[in-house]
C-alpha cells in the first residue's frame, strides 16, 4: 500500500494546525447576512420620485442604521451595506428637529409660520448633514431606530424628501 504514515510525529502537528486554522476561520464567518441597504434606499427613492404628499414606511433589519443625504447605511451582527440614493432631494431628519413631524406626516404650517421658514430649516439639515458627512465617522450618527420614515414633502418652491430614522 502507498500510504503516509500516521506514526509520524511532524503529520499529526500539520493536522493539528489545519483544524486551528479551519476552526479560526469558521468562527471568523458571520452567522446572519448582511442588512438589506438596497432596499431602503429603493424605498427612498421610489417616494423621491412620487408627487408629493408620498410617504412610506420601511422597518429597518438592521441594529444600526445611518442616513445622508447620498445613501442609506445599515449595520448588523451579519456586516455592513450601504445603498446609494438615485436622487438629491433627501434630507436626513434628527428625531427632535422641527422637521420630525413632518416627516411624519403633519403638514409644514404646523411647524413654520411661511413657506420661506420652511425652506431655511430643509438648507440648515442639509447643511448640517453635510458637514457631518465630512467629518470622520463617529458613533453619535449611527441611530438604533428600527423604522425608515420617508416623506417628499412640497411646500412653496421648497420640494424635498425627508428621512426619520425612529
Amino acid at each position: 500500500m502507498i500510504d503516509a504514515p500516521l506514526d509520524v510525529w511532524y503529520a499529526w502537528i500539520g493536522l493539528a494546525v489545519a483544524g486551528a486554522v479551519t476552526l479560526g476561520v469558521v468562527s471568523g464567518l458571520p452567522t446572519a447576512p448582511p442588512p438589506d441597504a438596497v432596499s431602503a434606499a429603493e424605498t427612498v427613492d421610489t417616494v423621491a420620485a412620487a408627487d408629493p404628499p408620498a410617504t412610506a414606511r420601511y422597518r429597518v433589519t438592521a441594529d444600526r442604521t445611518r442616513v445622508t443625504t447620498r445613501g442609506v447605511s445599515l449595520r448588523s451582527d451579519g456586516g455592513s451595506a450601504f445603498a446609494a440614493f438615485g436622487t438629491d432631494s433627501v434630507v436626513p431628519v434628527d428625531s427632535g428637529d422641527a422637521l420630525a413631524g413632518i416627516a411624519l406626516g403633519d403638514h409644514p404650517n404646523r411647524a413654520f409660520d411661511a413657506p420661506g421658514e420652511f425652506a431655511v430649516a430643509v438648507a440648515t439639515a442639509r447643511a448640517e448633514e453635510d458637514s457631518i458627512a465630512t467629518r470622520t465617522e463617529s458613533a453619535a450618527e449611527w441611530t438604533a431606530g428600527r423604522t425608515l420614515h420617508v416623506r417628499h414633502v412640497s411646500w412653496g418652491e421648497t420640494d424635498v424628501t425627508l428621512v426619520l430614522v425612529a
